[in-house]
């Protein structure tokens, strides 16, 4: 894929100056720069959604692209299956081909035209994904957290994070030569996002993505495409070296930025001050030499969050203290006999899977939502701050300004300075509410959040709408906080930043640890996480080093022998199970054509008996690709 001098203006801004790129058939590019530099333009314009002013984008002859975005699919009347299948109407409209020719053939038309039809339907599907094409579709909704008794559901009746999710599906199943992706791990838990990462490798695509979980832009990048001001660069590295590169390059072009610009004032001195004078050749000659050279510009210092949490009171030694606490929903419980203490200056982290609870959990320690069973108490002079997932306590009709005011009792001096560090400034702060974007609101609700006060911040997806720079700069100011925290997170590298305690709600089980996200790998990776409460004298070294600014790649410690995990299927070997499955995959295709045959289909009882085989086959595979799974990651 290339792109050539791609130039995108909306009215008097240009969003994209001459972006030009080559992406090597099988690179992933992660596209990075701040919110608003055009990233999202950038891939609408590549998929052909969006039309640049000028430039050129040029595809390997018959490759097929698709891309994820953050819009959910509106106006589209069609259940969430129907249209995450469109994403393999290639493979569809292939097997129908086939079997109209089948039936043909069947028939006795042996001609040249449908000999020749057949074998290319036949290619056609084998490019599509084969006879396997259904249960793709099955393991990518599996693995994306989609269930199945979703699917006959119209797509009006979802939120919009389950309809990103099923765009993200509906873009994975069509196994794209070119796939665009645009915040992808939006909306994803943690184990969704680990198969994301697995998947993507997999496929063997071209990937251009966007995406701000720096855990995800590691584990998947092999280069970046960095957006700033306009124009593109690309960097032949993954995504933590690229961090190190460019401040190195900064610091470089700096440094030349300043020699330079010394002695260009040196040589104009000398100009201005011999020109007309007893060294006017000499001045001539420096002028001929200023002329000449290339100007080196001054790196580009954009505007980064700077902030802090002020001082607090300080509350009694016990936070919150939980004992024997239910959690409830209608018709199910979601968290049954929990136990544990939140304590002075901890930053402890909640960890499930969606739907598990979280949010429920929260509002169920503040008081909000009252426990099924058990007790909840708040210590001695503990003072919540809330911070909602939806930034819900915004009121679209207040400028800025008004809102943080309302929020505290700060002065208009103390309000504007604090929101100068969230990058609102002059007249950004008479904006109103409603004109914000995802990430302003997400700013502007932390804002509010610090002038409230409160010595327990209680945040849920702080890090939503936030780009890489801001979640750096949240990061640090939770560590530097004095008071508790309490989050709820999916983002990996931000846990290994902030935590201090994770509170882990798995199926059937409630957890407490002490330690990182890494700390909790490291303990169940070794089989020592099985108790509701779990610790660890010393941390693992991280992949993404907890103490470190940037990710790395590689552990600085000698790795020890990790004892395997007991296996859920032993009895199972890697090639007898991808033998099955092939056996198994081929007969239900073999089924699906006999079931469109017009003989087959005027025997009434032959059908019945078909039908009963293909759907004992069909129910056999989900477990047989569990089997597959477990042998492939033990073997």
């Amino acid at each position: 894929m290339q792109a050539i001098q791609i130039s995108k203006a909306f009215g008097a801004r240009d969003v994209l100056k001459d972006v030009s790129f080559r992406v090597a058939p099988g690179d992933r590019l992660a596209v990075v720069g701040r919110n608003g530099e055009g990233k999202t333009t950038l891939l609408r314009i590549l998929a052909g959604q969006m039309p640049a002013d000028s430039g050129t984008v040029s595809l390997p002859r018959g490759a097929t692209i698709a891309l994820h975005d953050q819009r959910p699919p509106l106006g589209v009347d069609l259940s969430l299956g129907e249209y995450v299948a469109q994403g393999m109407k290639a493979a569809q409209q292939a097997e129908a081909r086939l079997a109209e020719l089948e039936a043909r053939m069947s028939a006795g038309d042996a001609s040249e035209e449908v000999l020749a039809g057949y074998e290319r339907a036949q290619e056609a599907l084998e490019r599509a994904g084969g006879y396997s094409w259904r249960s793709w579709i099955e393991r990518v909704l599996r693995g994306l957290g989609i269930d199945e008794d979703q699917l006959p559901r119209p797509l009006s009746g979802f939120s919009g994070g389950e309809l990103t999710r099923a765009s993200l599906a509906r873009s994975l199943v069509s196994r794209p030569e070119v796939l665009l992706l645009d915040e992808p791990t939006n909306h994803l838990d943690i184990g969704a996002v680990e198969w994301l990462e697995r998947t993507i490798a997999d496929l063997g695509a071209t990937v251009l993505l966007v995406s701000h979980d720096r855990w995800f832009l590691e584990s998947v990048a092999t280069g970046v495409l960095e957006i700033e001001g306009g124009r593109g660069r690309v960097w032949p590295m993954g995504y933590s070296a690229f961090r190190r590169e460019r401040a190195l390059a900064i610091d470089r072009q700096g440094a030349e930025a300043e020699r330079q610009s010394a002695e260009i004032a040196r040589l104009e001195r000398f100009v201005i001050r011999w020109r007309a004078g007893t060294k006017s050749k000499q001045a001539q000659s420096r002028q001929k030499a200023l002329d000449r050279i290339q100007r080196v510009e001054a790196p580009r210092r954009a505007s980064h969050l700077a902030f802090g949490f002020p001082k607090t009171e300080r509350s009694g030694r016990v936070v919150i203290e939980v004992d024997g606490l239910d959690v409830e929903v209608p018709g199910r419980t979601l968290i049954r006999n929990a136990g544990f203490t939140i304590e002075r200056g901890q930053r402890v982290a909640l960890v499930a899977p969606n739907g598990a609870g979280k949010t429920t959990l929260i509002e169920t320690l503040l008081g909000r939502l009252a426990p099924a069973r058990g007790r909840v108490t708040i210590g001695h002079k503990v003072a919540p701050a809330y911070f909602t997932q939806q930034s819900e306590e915004l009121d679209d009709v207040r400028t800025v300004l008004e809102t943080v005011l309302m929020a505290g009792d700060l002065t208009q001096t103390q309000a504007r300075t604090l929101l100068g560090g969230f990058l609102f400034r002059g007249a950004a702060v008479e904006v109103r509410v409603e004109r914000l974007s995802g990430g302003e609101r997400r700013r502007l609700s932390l804002v509010s959040l610090i002038a409230r006060g409160g010595n327990l911040l209680v945040l849920d997806e702080p890090t939503n709408h936030l780009d890489l720079w801001a979640r750096d700069a949240l990061e640090k100011a939770l560590r530097d906080f004095d008071g508790s925290v309490l989050f709820v997170s999916h983002d990996r590298y931000f846990l290994n930043q902030v935590a201090t305690k994770l509170l882990v709600v798995e199926p059937g089980r409630f957890r407490v640890i002490d330690g990182n996200y890494d700390t909790y790998q490291h303990l169940v990776r070794r089989g020592l996480a099985q108790d509701a409460r779990a610790s660890v004298a010393e941390k693992p070294t991280s992949k993404l080093a907890p103490s470190a600014d940037k990710p790395s790649r590689t552990e600085t410690s000698k790795p020890t022998k990790e004892p395997k995990r007991k296996k859920k299927f032993p009895y199972r070997k890697l090639p007898d199970l991808e033998s099955e499955i092939a056996t198994v995959e081929s007969r239900i295709a073999a089924l699906h054509t006999l079931l469109v045959t017009p003989d087959i289909l005027r025997d009434g009882p032959r059908v019945k008996q078909l039908k009963s085989e293909l759907e004992t086959h069909e129910s056999a595979l989900p477990l047989l690709y569990e089997h597959w799974e477990e042998a492939s990651e033990l073997n």
